[in-house]
This record gives C-alpha cells, structure tokens and sequence, in this order.
C-alpha cells in the first residue's frame, strides 16, 4: 500500500512529465509517464519473487540432501524430477502448474467425494508453484557443490563432539555452505525476480502486464517496454547490492598468523 500510494500521488512528477515533448516516432514521456502505473504492480513482482524464492530454497536444500545421501527410492525420483525441471522451459512449467493442480483437483474431488472450490485458488498459488520449482532445480547443485565443499574435519570434529547428523547439518554445514552458495544463490534471485515476467501467462497482472495493459492503449508499446525495463534493472541493481553487503557481513576473516603480528609489533 505505501508504495501504491507513493505512486499515486506524485505531484512533483506529474509536472515533470507535463515538460517532456510528447514525439511522434518515439515519445520520451510515454516513457516516463507509464512507471507510476508499473510501480503500483510491483508489490505483486516482489510478493512472487520472495515467496517462490523461500519456497524453492527450501526445496533445492532438500533435493541437494538427497542427491548427496543417495537417499533410497527418493534420489531416482529427484534425479528425473530435476532433470524434467532442468529441461524444459519456465513457461511450460507455469501452464503445466496452472491447468495441471486444478485437474488433479478436480480428480480428487471425483475420485474421494471432496468439495475442494478450485476456482477459489488464487493464479498467484500456480505462479509460485512453477517459480519455486524451477529454482530449486537449478539452487539444488549450487548447494549440493556448496555442501561437499564444507572441510571434512569440521564435520569430523562436530560428529566426535556427540552431535546429531541433523545438528552436524544445521550448526556446520549449513552455515559453512551459506558463506559459499551465496553469490550464486543472488544470481538467482535475480534470475527469479525478471523469470516474473511470465506470471501475466498465468492472468496475473504484475508489472509486465501492466506495461502491456498500457501500450495496448496507446500503442506505445516500445516506450512502455523500455519503463519496465528500467524498473526491472534497478531491482536487480538493489538485489545485487543486498547481495554485496550479505557477503560481506558473511564473510570469515582469515587468521592472524603469529609470523605477520610478530611484524606488525616491529613496524
């Protein structure tokens, strides 16, 4: 709401537009004067990416735990479930969600006398579905190679302390993988932010959509595009600056070695 607000209601921009020349071929206002109505969608855009980004974390967290243990009956299951996710577009992924849940609904309802309302579920549910999915299959080897690259003698040492593997897991490996998967695991979340875009498949009317919405008023199209472009672009400049400043408060200091404080003493 503060940022639907915000959009509604700036006064100092609306002038600003109001000096802009309108153009004929291509128009720098149509530009500028579409980002209010594109910000206003934004809280949908982040909604989608943060929630499918945690719900696919903890899926890819668990994917690379089975791959690592070789879990039975369970890793040949992920093997083909990661390689159809790998191998197939994101579009295809959210339609197969977005007509697929509701028919195996609608097969349980048949099948077990259920009066699930399918057409209650929110487009938003099958959007993050598709989202989350596809993240995990490609975070699941980021943290499968982060995990594997913790050092086997803090493993070792915690296991000899009488800690449980999902302690081990929890107090060691997790948070010495953290430090490593993060720049990629950013990546990532950049990728989710602008995959979004497609959620207007799903008749969700994020920011993409919005862009489209107004150049089919207009036919501006290629302004309008260009407005959230620009949107886009600083959303991502923010995550990745988010993400510089995790890693740097996650980063470990290296050891003063007795030799370089011995140097210090005598400078």
């Amino acid at each position: 709401m503060p940022i639907i607000t915000l959009a509604s209601s700036w006064s100092w921009f609306d002038q600003l537009i109001k000096h802009i020349p309108e153009g004929k071929l291509f128009s720098w206002k149509a530009v500028f004067d579409a980002l209010p109505d594109i910000i206003q969608r934004l809280p949908i855009t982040i909604g989608l990416t943060v929630v499918g980004a945690i719900f696919g974390l903890l899926l890819a967290l668990i994917f690379a735990i089975v791959k690592i243990n070789r879990i039975k009956f369970l890793y040949p299951i992920q093997a083909i479930f990661v390689s159809f996710l790998r191998g197939t577009p994101i579009l295809v992924q959210l339609m197969l969600t977005y007509y697929g849940i509701p028919l195996f609904l609608k097969y349980l309802n048949l099948t077990y006398g259920l009066h699930w309302n399918i057409n209650a579920i929110p487009a938003a549910v099958f959007a993050i579905t598709a989202f989350a999915f596809n993240e995990a299959a490609y975070t699941s080897e980021t943290i499968r190679a982060a995990i594997l690259s913790v050092n086997q003698g803090e493993i070792e040492a915690a296991r000899s302390l009488g800690m449980t593997p999902s302690q081990v897991y929890q107090r060691v490996i997790i948070p010495n993988a953290a430090v490593i998967a993060t720049p990629t695991l950013i990546n990532g979340l950049i990728g989710l932010t602008k995959g979004t875009s497609l959620a207007f498949n799903a008749g969700i009317v994020e920011m993409f959509a919005q862009a489209q919405i107004l150049g089919g008023a207009d036919y501006r199209y290629f302004e309008r595009y260009i407005s959230v472009a620009l949107v886009y672009w600083f959303i991502s400049f923010l995550i990745e600056q988010l993400g510089n400043y995790i890693e740097k408060r996650m980063a470990i200091a290296e050891p003063i070695r007795s030799t370089d404080r011995v140097m210090g003493d005598l400078r």
